[in-house]
């Protein structure tokens, strides 16, 4: 049986669900951002620019809320396809507004995310910056994120984008993507 809370949470993230800003387009550069949060239990900040400066493959994949539901399964998946990720030259940063604290990342970090992966604190700008704000139904932004995953490559340009508030697709999309680019670029590895 799940807490009240986190039914509650569930519920009001799938009213919210098709009401997201546009993203990302492909081709676009990526926003350059610096966020706190943990990895294995341990406090973390993680900056895109220096992982895209060691030749290496940004999954930057956006989520509600650390312990709901869905949020909770995909994270799990991205943690089971790690050793894919790392093999094909990738590295995935979870980011999340809902339940962003230090403490719950710390949390979140160890128990869903296997330690695999940084899970990191979304702030308004970051939001903003990728587009993945919801708006309520009352047309106003809220503090939620869109599900939305980004494959970004070592010249910082996003190379896919799959938004949908389904966990389902998000992982096999996204290493398809790291695949793909790493065939088409193999002698820059």
């Amino acid at each position: 049986m799940r807490p009240i809370h986190a039914v509650a949470a569930i519920v009001a993230i799938a009213a919210l669900a098709g009401t997201a800003a546009a993203n990302l387009s492909l081709g676009a550069k990526a926003p350059e951002f610096q966020a706190s949060g943990a990895v294995a239990g341990k406090p973390v900040t993680f900056t895109l620019s220096k992982q895209l400066a060691k030749g290496q493959i940004v999954v930057a994949y956006f989520f509600p809320a650390a312990f709901t539901g869905g949020c909770n399964v995909e994270a799990k998946a991205f943690a089971e396809a790690m050793p894919d990720f790392q093999k094909a030259g990738a590295v995935v940063v979870g980011l999340t507004a809902g339940n962003a604290s230090l403490d719950k990342l710390v949390k979140f970090s160890g128990e869903h995310c296997a330690g695999k992966f940084p899970v990191v604190g979304a702030t308004g700008e970051i939001i903003d910056a990728y587009d993945v704000r919801l708006m309520g139904k009352d047309g106003k932004p809220t503090n939620i994120t869109s599900r939305t995953s980004y494959v970004i490559a070592p010249d910082g340009k996003v190379i896919f984008v799959h938004s949908d508030m389904s966990p389902n697709d998000h992982i096999t999309g996204a290493l398809a993507a790291v695949r793909k680019y790493r065939a088409e670029h193999k002698s820059r590895r």
